[in-house]
């Protein structure tokens, strides 16, 4: 496919107006929707944001790639556009950004697309292209030097085949005597554009040392130049730039370094000399020093845990939304219809059911975070023990619970971490038996042992005694409770300080029998209380807001009453300190309302529906009204106006 294609002439902006992130983004989703190439404006002007909350995408040199894939786009299509002044983006060099590739794919984009937008990323590392681009002044000019810069790489693509098909034809080794040979692998989340651009920045800075290299990508098209066992053999060692999970058991006993997929653009030099020095830990896919430590390392050993704990979280929030909307639905036939009636029945038992797999699956997936398939089974298993007040030596009165199943998943996956390294110097003929047999039957007995004896009296005594504790709390120490709790779901609004508030409320909702929604009520009025606040402020201050955010914001009054606190995330990644500031006071006001006002919500989920459960609905009402006109109008007030109504 040609690259020219996907490079429109009718969606380029020549000269951006812009001088700021938020501005740029806005102008060119614009530029977009206008054209007819997305049809839903807030959704994929927040899919890029969210994407730039995770990191930038100004990669450096001028140069900038913001990019989504959603169901937004009608088309795949790159939008050009160029900044004579620059625009201040945050870019990993700290340098303003003149040239802007804002991608659009949409979600089923066909291979044809992904490997035309993956062609024009990789073109992207080449100086001179950059430098002609800055000087273009009208749309023919850059389609015309893509064009013959696609025709370039094309040519030489072809010659490299070429030559490496007659080296094959002649039975010769691909790498001479004094040409050291690595491998490498090249993903990111999306996979559109950085993968690609990793791969051809250490391809063409391997060809400058003299090194051969061969570079595996795992894109939105899939696996491409996968490495064979004869490839990964032959390599001195091996690079993985990746920002998400790839198979790393093939490199076992490989030197091996594992960095982020930006280092593959921006550091390629250094990667590849560190592997031909072979600095990188000796990966073992049983045991010793492999990728995950390496990773640990880097990353820090508390966003590790939080890592693992995320992949826990996430796994169990379909059994959290599905089964407590269900059980609020039983709540409401056993008021219309009695609780005799085959309708309660049927709902309640059902979401019972899901309900009786939240610490299980919470447990065995933070065990597979750590350990991977091996852990599935004896965290799955160490989390229902968690749930039987009779599954210890202790008979105690309370099950280990929710903080018992926590503990359970982490211990499983390090249980499977230390039985990979005291079997991994097993002969190899017998590596079959170490998941059929060994890990199962070994892991199991070992994690009933530390569940019986350890884990449940542990934390059955301190699962009661908080419960206790909670219990007999009075309303000045509730409010304060509500308040943090609150704060805590608008201070990141998804991230951990969130996740970690609503887990403590799942907990005690769990542990109570699914009735203490004390918890519960003052979380979720807290995270329904920043996309409210936004849409208020928006509504009622519409010059602090640009017309997009002002169309955005009206979105925002359904995604808050709905509790999906994420609606707000968009506008706190451009401006972080006026709406997490207004959104943190206005949900931890409201937070200590429902513990004022005794607000019991007996679901997890739900938002405004769950106001059909909860005992005091004066009360949510009010706590939820008045946390969100104080953050809408403190947020109104601060937030300063924007530049396009200035």
């Amino acid at each position: 496919m040609d690259i020219r294609e996907l490079l429109l002439k009718d969606v380029m902006i020549m000269d951006l107006k812009a001088t700021t992130k938020e501005a740029a983004i806005d102008e060119m989703t614009a530029k977009y929707f206008e054209a007819g190439i997305i049809n839903d404006l807030d959704l994929y002007r927040g899919d890029i944001l969210k994407r730039e909350g995770e990191s930038t995408t100004g990669i450096g040199d001028g140069i900038a790639m913001p990019h989504a894939k959603d169901a937004a786009v009608q088309r795949a299509t790159v939008l050009f556009a160029k900044s004579d002044a620059g625009v201040e983006f945050n870019a990993l060099d700290g340098q303003p950004v003149h040239l802007f590739f804002m991608i659009a794919a949409p979600e089923g984009a066909n291979n044809t697309h992904l490997q035309a937008l993956a062609a024009l990323s990789s073109l992207l590392i080449n100086p001179e292209l950059v430098a002609a681009l800055k000087q273009a002044q009208t749309p023919d000019d850059v389609q015309r030097l893509f064009g013959d810069a696609q025709a370039a790489k094309e040519k030489k693509d072809a010659e490299e085949a070429a030559a490496e098909a007659a080296k094959v034809a002649a039975a010769k080794v691909t790498t001479t005597s004094d040409q050291p040979y690595i491998v490498a692998v090249t993903a990111c989340p999306t996979g559109i554009a950085h993968t690609y651009m990793a791969e051809a920045a250490l391809k063409e800075t391997a060809e400058k040392m003299g090194v051969a290299i061969k570079v595996e990508t795992n894109g939105s098209e899939g696996v491409k130049h996968q490495l064979t066992a004869a490839d990964i053999d032959r390599a001195v060692g091996v690079i993985i730039a990746a920002d998400k999970k790839v198979e790393t058991a093939r490199f076992d006993g490989k030197h091996l370094l594992n960095r982020p997929v930006i280092d593959g653009i921006k550091k390629p030099n250094e990667l590849i000399q560190e592997t031909l020095d072979q600095k990188g830990g000796v990966f073992h896919a049983e045991g010793g020093a492999d990728a995950e430590t390496e990773a640990t390392e880097q990353k820090g050993l508390w966003n590790r845990i939080y890592q693992d704990l995320m992949n826990g979280v996430s796994n169990m929030l379909p059994f959290v939304v599905g089964g407590g909307i269900i059980m609020a639905l039983s709540f409401l036939f056993e008021n219309w219809f009695g609780a005799h009636s085959m309708a309660f029945t049927f709902t309640n038992n059902l979401g019972n059911y899901a309900f009786s797999f939240l610490v299980p699956v919470l447990a065995a997936y933070i065990a597979v975070s750590i350990g991977d398939r091996p852990a599935l089974m004896p965290g799955f298993v160490g989390g229902y023990m968690a749930t039987l007040a009779a599954a210890s030596v202790v008979k105690a009165q309370n099950p280990a619970g929710f903080i018992g199943g926590l503990a359970a998943g982490f211990i499983a996956g390090w249980l499977i971490i230390g039985l990979k390294k005291c079997f991994a110097k097993l002969p190899h003929s017998l590596d079959g038996l170490k998941t059929i047999l060994i890990y199962p039957v070994i892991g199991l007995a070992l994690m009933g042992l530390i569940m019986f004896f350890i884990v449940n009296p542990i934390f059955a005594a301190i699962n009661g005694a908080l419960i206790g504790f909670l219990e007999g709390m009075g309303t000045g120490n509730a409010i304060i409770v509500g308040v943090i709790l609150a704060a805590m779901m608008s201070i990141d609004m998804g991230g951990p300080f969130n996740k970690a508030a609503y887990t403590f409320a799942i907990g005690i909702y769990q542990a109570s029998n699914f009735k203490d929604g004390r918890w519960m009520a003052a979380v979720m009025i807290g995270g329904m209380i920043p996309p409210l606040a936004i849409a208020i402020a928006s509504t009622f201050f519409p010059k602090k807001f640009t017309a997009t955010e002002r169309n955005s914001g009206l979105t925002n009054y359904v995604l808050g009453l709905t509790f999906i606190t994420e609606g707000a995330i968009p506008f706190a990644a451009t401006d972080p300190v006026h709406i997490i500031g207004s959104s943190v006071i206005g949900s931890a006001i409201a937070g200590g309302l429902t513990q004022l006002w005794h607000v019991n919500v007996p679901a997890p989920h739900g938002g405004i529906v769950a106001l059909a459960l909860t005992n005091q609905k004066f009360g949510f009402i009010m706590s939820l009204l008045i946390g969100a006109v104080i953050a809408g109008v403190l947020l109104g007030i601060w937030r300063p106006v924007a530049k396009e109504n200035a």
